[in-house]
């Protein structure tokens, strides 16, 4: 089989297009044929070596596709299920291995591609406006990168809940598309300190929640908007990482909450992890949450999707066709 094989971190150079054989199913595993692999942030952190994976190894943490496999153990999936799965690593390849407690399937009205494009960004989002700071009609949610592959989920979840929504973005093309998600005010931030006029917008009072993918740049000022008691929601960090700071600092902005959330937490059990991945199908097949594919490249142009992603040249999601 071709995939994307990482021997050495760095840059997108360092993933390259090999041959390797087709997995073999553990006793407790499932081995999938691939329709598509999500590209994700997490992707980058591994390939850099901010996030430790032992070398050598595929990238890729996301996908949807055929079972072509099962191992002796194996009774939640049988071959020819449609699947979907996220926190298993391998994706950026034509077939994978992973647990097959992992694998949640896949329902009629989703297809393959809408379905690897939504566990990771999809469930993120889900559980950052239901469970990590569980949104409430007339709350008011600061979104940076509102126009990224999650941003763009959770945009539209929380003007679904019925909460404000506050979209910092870089360009005009990107406002229109948060605008279009449910964004209810715009701060290009290339343009204006959002600082600044989130207060202005907000007449001085503080946001509930800031939802924070982009970390470095943003994280400080995201503080100083805040209400007190409000939340600070950092849950990526796309400019760098957020320096170390005393928590000392909380306290004197109002009593804050700051958490880094990560998705495996969200959905730790198969329970937990099947309610979360229903919902948002439930979602996307009803149309109430509406995916943005913004681009899909062949297997061997993953170099250049990390370029891409890395240089904020995207919108909405990738995709990679093996």
């Amino acid at each position: 089989m071709k995939a994307i094989l990482v021997k050495q971190t760095g840059g997108p150079e360092v993933m390259e297009l090999v041959e390797l054989p087709v997995p073999e199913p553990k006793a407790n595993e499932a081995v999938v044929r691939l329709a598509a692999s999500g590209v994700n942030f997490i992707d980058v952190y591994h390939r850099e070596g901010r996030y430790k994976v032992p070398l050598p190894f595929i990238p890729g943490q996301e996908g949807a596709g055929q079972v072509v496999a099962v191992g002796s153990d194996v009774k939640s999936v049988k071959i020819g299920d449609r699947v979907a799965w996220t926190t298993t690593l391998g994706s950026y390849a034509e077939y994978v291995a992973g647990a097959a407690d992992r694998l949640v399937p896949i329902p009629a009205g989703v297809s393959d591609q809408q379905a690897a494009a939504t566990m990771l960004q999809g469930m993120t989002a889900h559980y950052l406006a239901y469970d990590t700071y569980p949104l409430k009609r007339g709350e008011t949610a600061l979104v940076h990168a509102a126009a990224g592959g999650v941003g763009l989920l959770l945009v539209q979840l929380a003007h679904n809940i019925g909460a404000r929504v506050i979209a910092t973005v870089s360009t005009e093309d990107k406002a229109k598309l948060a605008r279009e998600a449910g964004a209810d005010e715009i701060i290009l931030y290339s343009q204006v300190d959002f600082e600044a006029e989130t207060k202005r917008l907000m007449g001085g009072k503080g946001v509930d929640v800031v939802y924070d993918s982009v970390g470095k740049t943003t994280f400080e000022k995201g503080l100083n908007v805040l209400r007190p008691r409000g939340m600070m929601v950092l849950f990526g960090g796309s400019s760098g990482a957020v320096p170390p700071f005393d928590p000392i600092t909380l306290t004197q902005k109002g009593s804050l909450f700051l958490t880094r959330p990560s998705l495996g937490n969200y959905i730790a059990t198969r329970e937990e992890l099947m309610v979360r991945s229903g919902a948002v199908f439930a979602m996307i097949a009803s149309g109430k949450l509406k995916l943005r594919i913004e681009h899909t490249y062949p297997l061997a142009e993953a170099q250049r999707a990390h370029r891409e992603l890395e240089g904020r040249k995207t919108t909405g999601k990738l995709l990679l066709i093996p």
